[in-house]
């Protein structure tokens, strides 16, 4: 069984916490603030800890929460379901060509890692570049790719946490994807197959 240890929290949890909201927020002063929130709630609610997860598991769950709420509340003014039709025909015409049946442009091909992918995923180098790829998405998109990818929620989860339909979700998924893929052959580390 787990036990809290909050004098050690700033020192041994921050920089993950902080990694973690930065990524969803593309933001230091927003992650900043969201870290601290999670600190201050969970000082605040530790009696209700039952020592089931590690302390870290627990602050995670707890800045997970907080970045959900944070979302909510950013997102009030344009549902997702509204960006997704906003930005159909841009997003359209930037990924596929339409002059070549809708086939992805050139710059653009639906590749996948080799066997040899390994290699860049477990190097510091394509980690950088990777997290760089994930912030430049748009914030919409990102918070959902997170959910999925990074923390590794169920998809009825995160559709009930963002507010969307089913189809709406891989609508966003497929984009994330599509974005991550054509930034990470813009760094050079897809090839053509």
């Amino acid at each position: 069984m787990s036990e809290l240890r909050p004098e050690n929290w700033v020192d041994n949890y921050t920089d993950y916490l902080y990694s973690l909201a930065f990524l969803k927020t593309s933001s230091r002063e927003e992650a900043e603030d969201l870290v601290q929130d999670t600190f201050l709630s969970a000082f605040r609610g530790r009696e209700g800890f039952r020592g089931d997860s590690s302390e870290k598991t627990w602050l995670t769950s707890i800045l997970k929460h907080k970045l959900v709420d944070y979302y909510r509340k950013k997102n009030a003014e344009q549902p997702l379901t509204d960006y997704i039709q906003a930005t159909a025909s841009s997003f359209q015409e930037t990924v596929f060509d339409e002059s070549n049946f809708g086939r992805f442009k050139t710059l653009i091909k639906p590749n996948y890692f080799s066997k040899s992918g390994e290699d860049f995923l477990l190097g510091e180098e394509f980690r950088k570049i990777l997290d760089d790829c994930i912030l430049k998405m748009p914030a919409k998109l990102r918070s959902v790719f997170m959910a999925k990818y990074i923390q590794d929620e169920e998809s009825d989860h995160i559709c009930k946490e963002h507010g969307i339909t089913s189809s709406n979700y891989w609508v966003v998924i497929h984009r994330s994807k599509i974005l991550l893929r054509a930034c990470l052959e813009k760094q050079g580390f897809m090839g053509t197959t």
